[in-house]
């Protein structure tokens, strides 16, 4: 009966593991099934996905990322010249930069279909409305660079037409060089032709109207001392004092030797060489010349030494070589100068040339001793009073300002105006307006009843009546004067 007993405990055990074992096998077998299904139920349903929902393609992705990044770069193009023109600054920059960040950060993205396509389709919409408005002021960049530029060579035109006119006016034209040449010559080989020297009683005579004409163009003298003798009530009283350059003097003796002047008048014929108190020593201007500037003429500036050159004299006329004189000057010695030096014609109306147009208000010296609205006065006709010259001591003045613009800082030194009204700053008296009308050389609108009025008529500018570029509207009225009928005239061609 023991023994009985296991063998039964041992066979149901041996059963029941072979059921076991049979569990595990079908459950694994059920676990495989499952798999398999699933496995194909999954790539059932990825090949059903991918053929109803195709990927994007590894090309078009390319195209779609450049197409992206081209419209970035256009769209910060724009944005950068946005704020540089700053038009519309505000609203467009923030637009622009938001659309160029978007359209970067998408271009790094895969995902960037749809929303690529809208990005791009809105930057080419904001650009093109917006290229419009960026051309237009393209455009007006251009035009005012355009313009600028114009107007960059117009300066330099009118610069080079200045400077073209000035060598015209004060170059020797070849009739007055083989004028020059001819009367020369005529003096060397006919010496018995020269002109008789002027009293010295006479020429310091008080009583008489003494004149100074600084120049070496020998008709343009005649032309002066024939209007003032034609239409001087008493030419005899009327004395000119013509001073040159020693190369011009020998032609000048000969022309008044034989055009000499008429009615008693008297002309009294120097050269600079005769005056020795003029050296480097005394005068800036000499030094100046001396030691290279050639800008500087010593004929322009002998009128800063006329108490030096007539020590004798208490009053004179100063008269440019380029003046015809229409009316009597004997009144004009009758003029109160009011214990002035200088009686000058004013130039000035509105703001137009005044001292600022002449000076360097810039310098501190200038600034501080001159009013830039001061009127300007002109040469041409002017009555000095040589006692308060010498009283003033003008020429001491003078010489102060010549060598502080030795280097051209307080005025240009080609024009001697400037030096004369700081010379005569508080000492100028103005004269009536008719005294002396100028323009001719320049203007073809002054009034012919200003000119029927004016006792002086001043050919200041580039256009000298003399020279072929004259206005034909005033140049009779300086070649009524000439001595037509002098045969050194006919055989120099001068087209009077």
């Amino acid at each position: 009966m023991a023994g009985g007993r296991p063998t039964t405990t041992m066979s149901v055990l041996g059963s029941s593991s072979s059921k076991q074992k049979q569990r595990v096998l079908l459950s694994l077998l059920a676990t495989l099934v499952f798999l398999v299904a699933a496995s194909f139920l999954l790539s059932i349903s990825t090949k059903t996905q991918t053929q109803t929902q195709p990927q994007p393609q590894p090309l078009r992705l390319h195209l779609l990322r450049r197409q992206a990044s081209d419209h970035a770069a256009l769209v910060s193009a724009y944005a950068a010249y946005s704020r540089r023109l700053k038009v519309d600054a505000s609203r467009q920059v923030r637009l622009f930069s938001s659309l160029a960040s978007s359209l970067a950060d998408l271009a790094s993205r895969s995902d960037v279909d749809k929303e690529a396509k809208d990005r791009v389709k809105l930057a080419r919409q904001l650009v093109s409305e917006s290229k419009e408005a960026f051309d237009t002021q393209l455009k007006i960049h251009k035009l005012r660079d355009t313009i600028f530029s114009v107007h960059q060579h117009l300066h330099r035109a009118r610069k080079l037409g200045d400077l073209s006119s000035r060598i015209a006016a004060s170059s020797t034209p070849k009739s007055l060089h083989c004028l020059a040449m001819r009367l020369l010559e005529h003096r060397i080989s006919h010496p018995q032709d020269a002109f008789p020297s002027t009293p010295a009683s006479l020429a310091s005579d008080l009583s008489l109207y003494h004149y100074a004409i600084f120049s070496d163009n020998i008709i343009a003298v005649s032309v002066v001392v024939n209007s003032v003798i034609r239409n001087a009530a008493h030419p005899s009283r009327h004395v000119f004092h013509v001073v040159t350059d020693p190369m011009y003097l020998p032609a000048m003796q000969v022309w008044f030797a034989k055009q000499p002047p008429t009615a008693g008048a008297h002309v009294d014929l120097h050269s600079t060489a005769e005056y020795s108190f003029l050296d480097a020593s005394y005068s800036p201007v000499i030094r100046q010349i001396e030691t290279g500037n050639q800008e500087l003429s010593l004929l322009h500036y002998l009128r800063f030494y006329l108490p030096e050159i007539f020590p004798k004299l208490k009053r004179i006329i100063l008269l440019e070589d380029d003046v015809v004189v229409q009316k009597d000057l004997a009144e004009l010695w009758t003029v109160d100068l009011q214990g002035n030096v200088n009686g000058a014609v004013e130039m000035c109306f509105g703001g137009f040339r005044r001292y600022n147009r002449y000076l360097n208000f810039t310098n501190q010296m200038v600034k501080e001793r001159f009013s830039p609205r001061a009127c300007a006065w002109a040469y041409g006709v002017n009555l000095f009073d040589l006692q308060a010259w010498r009283t003033e001591q003008c020429t001491e003045q003078f010489h102060q300002y010549q060598q502080m613009n030795e280097d051209g800082l307080l005025w240009k030194p080609d024009t001697v105006l400037p030096a004369g009204l700081m010379t005569f700053y508080t000492t100028t008296k103005p004269l009536e307006k008719s005294w002396h009308v100028m323009g001719l050389g320049y203007n073809p609108s002054v009034s012919p009843e200003e000119i029927r009025k004016a006792a002086v008529l001043h050919f200041n500018g580039n256009m000298k009546p003399w020279l072929d570029v004259a206005m034909n509207q005033y140049k009779q009225l300086w070649t009524k004067y000439v001595d037509s009928d002098m045969e050194f005239l006919q055989l120099c061609n001068f087209g009077l």
